[in-house]
């Protein structure tokens, strides 16, 4: 493994504990399954924090317009302990096509229910920029300790 995707490793690895460690601050978790989708992806000297699709909804909010689908919510239900409270009064799938419906046509305003910049607090531009320079750095070394051997090389 290369210094370069060493620190890309480290880096990545960094911003994936702080987003699950947001996550639970902003009590956004309800089955778990956007921190556990979290992964990185490492291939020479490109990295990606991959997660479920879903994590846009969970930085911005969703816009009206289309519903989406009642058995997310469903399960969302469930996961929350919502079921047990709602139960004799209305079904579950009852009650998650309602939230659909509203969510379809109002949208779903983030910031309402805990916060927004899940996401983007954690991602920052200056991260972002720091990892860059630790990138750099390894590689202006790197490049540098190719030309010395090379000079050197050319003297022996």
């Amino acid at each position: 493994m290369s210094n370069t995707t060493a620190i890309l490793a480290k880096e990545f690895a960094s911003l994936k504990n702080e987003l699950i460690a947001k996550y639970d601050e902003l009590g956004m978790r309800a089955s778990g399954q956007w921190a556990d989708s979290l992964s990185v992806a490492i291939e020479g000297n490109n990295a990606e924090l991959l997660h479920a699709e879903y994590g846009e909804q969970l930085e911005y909010g969703r816009k009206p317009g289309k519903q989406p689908p009642s058995e997310a919510i469903e399960q969302w239900i469930k996961d929350k302990g919502i079921a047990a409270r709602i139960e004799g009064n209305i079904s579950v799938s009852s009650l998650a096509y309602l939230i659909a419906r509203k969510i379809g046509r109002e949208g779903w305003n983030r910031q309402q229910y805990g916060g927004t910049k899940l996401i983007s607090s954690v991602v920052t531009p200056e991260r972002i920029q720091k990892i860059i320079d630790k990138v750099g750095e390894s590689e202006l070394k790197n490049f540098t300790d190719k030309i010395s051997e090379y000079l050197n090389s050319l003297q022996a």
